[in-house]
């Protein structure tokens, strides 16, 4: 290692949370960890970011429920998990081997189950923020997301910060008219950071059955596709805020991940590149440390919203 290796600096604060580099995974994309961890090294993330949680254990949707399309996966897993206390017995005493923050991505389909998953989470030894999933359906509201209302998403997380001393992070929703609001709100509810984006509404049909590929009819697109509009979103995101941006949304490389860090983002989350290669989060943290070398930039902190729009 040269002396100048030496010197880099990527360690970033997001709220309370200390991350020895800007490089998480993003839920939905990594399992609990076990499933990775003879594949990566799980000690060298900036944080562990854990599928969706919520109280109960829940099944997700029949099958088939993920699709390959070009530029990307349109997936109806159903946010398949083993309820919040079945995570705390199965996968803590798993995570805490490593020196890593583990965000868990928690919903519910009424406002009460945020706040029971939000408690029992925050006592449990080894978690280290949450990540709110406000895309899921209000059941007692219709089925109308909890993420694409102003005052919908306020009420999420307002009951998770009551119930919580941990990190909270809102994930935001791209389907909306104005992202810069949510931002807002997550900021005046108390909230430590955010994250965006979520996936896009998508179908896929089967010209030959005249069939929804997916059981689930619709999904959510995810992948290269998107990443132009994630840069776009998290740009707006992070002018609107003083709180800390977190971005995902079709990051291949640390060039995807480095244009998220110019456009305000202070930790980026590789997601469905996972599936291609597990090995892209590891490949991203090199990238951005190579980027920051030859720049002559010793402070990763120095590239957060460093854009010239001028």
């Amino acid at each position: 290692m040269s002396d100048s290796d030496a010197m880099l600096d990527l360690a970033v604060n997001i709220g309370e949370l200390r991350l020895k580099n800007p490089v998480m995974v993003a839920s939905g994309t990594f399992g609990y960890g076990p499933e990775y961890a003879d594949l990566v090294d799980l000690s060298k993330l900036g944080a562990m970011v854990v599928k969706g949680i919520r109280k109960i254990p829940w099944e997700g949707n029949e099958p088939p429920r993920m699709v390959e399309v070009p530029g990307g996966l349109v997936n109806a897993i159903g946010l398949q998990g083993p309820g919040a206390q079945g995570f705390v017995d199965k996968y803590i005493p798993f995570l805490k081997q490593y020196d890593v923050p583990v965000i868990v991505n928690i919903w519910g389909t009424t406002l009460e189950e945020y706040g029971e998953v939000a408690a029992i989470l925050d006592a449990a030894d080894g978690v280290h923020a949450l990540e709110i999933n406000i895309s899921c359906p209000n059941v007692k509201e219709g089925g109308i997301a909890f993420g694409t209302n102003v005052d919908t998403a306020a009420n999420v997380m307002q009951m998770v910060r009551k119930n919580t001393r941990l990190p909270v992070i809102p994930k935001l929703s791209p389907n909306v008219p104005n992202i810069g609001d949510f931002a807002k709100i997550a900021e005046q509810c108390g909230c430590d950071a955010i994250s965006l984006i979520n996936t896009l509404p998508a179908m896929v049909i089967d010209i030959e059955t005249r069939r929804p590929v997916l059981t689930n009819t619709v999904g959510g697109l995810s992948g290269p596709a998107i990443h132009p509009v994630a840069v776009k979103l998290v740009w707006e995101a992070a002018a609107a805020v003083n709180i800390p941006v977190i971005a995902m949304g079709g990051i291949q490389n640390a060039q995807d991940a480095i244009e998220f860090i110019l456009a305000g983002a202070s930790a980026v989350a590789v997601g469905t590149a996972n599936f291609v290669d597990p090995m892209t989060p590891l490949t991203v943290i090199d990238g951005i440390a190579d980027y920051m070398r030859r720049h002559n930039v010793q402070r990763f902190s120095d590239l957060i919203g460093a854009l010239d729009v001028h």
